[in-house]
């Protein structure tokens, strides 16, 4: 009888367990849309100086991203109606205010102002907290760590390294040669450059330009890439939980998966490799010392290292950054030289001339080429292969025409239309390499141009990128002539790198 009367009343309680939980599911979403409505009017607030394009009160400006190659022509639109700034609204909470002239992008890169906490958290899932998104003293430690790793003696063995890996890829393309068949670079180009890297940076070499089928890390990269972009331009995926349980977030954890397993095998082997060595210079007198030895017996004042998840995050990062990137901006500068065959031609010469019948590259000869690196340099200017960079204001920023930004505003440095302001650059759509003549370069802001990031944050590998740019012009310049396809016309579009829609294509014949 007892029993019989506790389960009526456990039955009967029931129903006040689910009135409670009902209630407080009510208080959360309430509480969270009001913090949400108060992001939304402090952002609204602190963009009270910078007029910009009409938003709707839901989507923002997404709607106005097509996703189709015109998204950056509309950026340099509104960049020609609101000089200096404007705000661009991803959705009704999120606010960025796009920058892209050199005086307001000198303000926000020469500051320690810490990377954007939206755009770059989507990121970490994949490159965890390496220098490209750490901050404070975690990112000081590393920065100092790893800067050895980018000495230019640590750099000159590599130049030969590049040299087989271009050629590689060069031979791969004797089939086009002979057909005159139009090809898409891009694939080339990232096998290539992942490549190199994996010989440069880790002492290994995979093969993977040369193993049958699309390489699983690349077609891996290009998922996570497309991912973050897609869940930056749809509002409700900015939410965790919900990103996490949406089909999107399974295909971005499996793609992670797959770049990690990589990247972590990467790891284990030279881990093994150096289990009986623990100093550089007696790693040095065997053999040439690599990024990867670096990260792994780096030791800072007080004899600490890199911890194991550290040292993963920052393979991941270098991995990427030191790939992807220099593959959209290898592409470019290819399909530039295909379009511009008297400029391809006197670049050609030079290059002919700095090699004196040799097939390979050198250190020394990466400094005779002054008119092929104006040439690669117009190319970054015109196609920069990391389109964007956000900041997030700790404290009031003030900019040189005396509008400000409140602590807790999210600043979006546009480098596409940065590189073609007309009121810096004359006109700024005419490819003309003679820009970065000295005497030209003088007379610009050194805020201008800005491939590589600038100020405290800037790029720790930009030499490192810019001798393999160098490597793989002069190489392929050696052997074949560029042709540009003028039936396949590059829809461009802003990823985490500069890519096109449609790909890049060209055609080749033997020089």
């Amino acid at each position: 009888m007892e029993s019989t009367e506790g389960y009526v009343k456990y039955q009967l309680g029931l129903p006040h367990i689910d009135h409670l939980i009902a209630v407080l599911c009510v208080v959360a979403v309430v509480y969270k849309l009001t913090m949400l409505l108060a992001q939304r009017r402090a952002a609204m607030q602190s963009m009270e100086l910078f007029p910009g394009p009409p938003s709707h009160w839901l989507f923002g400006h997404l709607k106005e991203f097509k996703q189709d190659g015109s998204d950056l022509k509309k950026i340099l639109k509104w960049g020609q109606q609101y000089p200096y700034a404007f705000p661009i609204w991803f959705g009704p909470f999120v606010c960025f205010l796009n920058i892209h002239h050199p005086d307001y992008v000198k303000t926000i890169l020469t500051s320690t102002e810490p990377k954007d906490d939206m755009v770059y958290t989507f990121a970490k899932p994949w490159i965890g907290d390496g220098l490209l998104v750490s901050e404070g003293q975690k990112w000081f430690r590393h920065r100092r760590l790893l800067t050895p790793g980018f000495h230019f003696e640590v750099l000159k063995p590599y130049v030969n390294l590049m040299s087989d890996s271009v050629k590689t890829m060069l031979d791969k393309w004797e089939s086009y040669a002979k057909t005159n068949e139009s090809f898409e670079l891009f694939n080339h180009v990232s096998l290539m450059t992942l490549d190199s890297i994996m010989k440069c940076a880790f002492s290994d070499n995979s093969n993977c330009q040369t193993e049958s089928g699309t390489n699983e890390y690349i077609k891996a990269v290009y998922e996570i890439s497309n991912l973050i972009n897609l869940r930056l331009s749809r509002f409700p995926y900015h939410n965790d939980l919900i990103f996490y349980l949406s089909p999107h977030g399974f295909r971005q954890r499996k793609a992670c998966k797959v770049a990690h397993s990589h990247t972590g095998e990467v790891i284990r082997k030279r881990k093994e490799a150096l289990k009986d060595e623990n100093e550089l210079d007696r790693v040095q007198g065997k053999r040439n010392v690599d990024f990867l030895d670096i990260l792994l017996l780096a030791r800072d004042e007080n004899k600490q290292g890199l911890s194991d998840e550290d040292i993963q995050a920052e393979v991941d990062t270098f991995m990427f950054e030191g790939h992807d990137t220099t593959a959209s901006a290898m592409s470019f500068i290819l399909y530039s030289l295909a379009c511009h065959p008297e400029y391809q031609k006197m670049c050609r010469d030079e290059v002919l001339q700095a090699l004196d019948g040799k097939h390979t590259m050198e250190w020394e000869d990466l400094s005779k080429m002054p008119y092929t690196t104006m040439f690669i340099k117009e190319s970054l200017r015109l196609y920069p292969p990391v389109p964007g960079m956000s900041r997030i204001t700790t404290k009031t920023i003030t900019f040189f025409d005396g509008r400000t930004l409140p602590a807790g505003s999210r600043i979006g440095t546009s480098v596409y239309p940065l590189h073609r302001n007309a009121t810096v650059w004359e006109n700024p759509e005419v490819f003309d390499p003679l820009r970065f003549l000295p005497e030209n370069v003088s007379k610009r802001p050194p805020h201008a141009f800005v491939p590589f990031s600038a100020g405290p944050r800037n790029c720790i590998g930009q030499n490192f990128a810019m001798n393999e740019l160098k490597v793989s012009t002069a190489l392929t310049l050696q052997r074949y002539h560029l042709i540009e396809d003028p039936t396949q016309t590059p829809q461009i579009i802003p990823r985490l790198v500069l890519r096109s829609l449609n790909g890049l294509h060209i055609k080749i014949k033997p020089v």
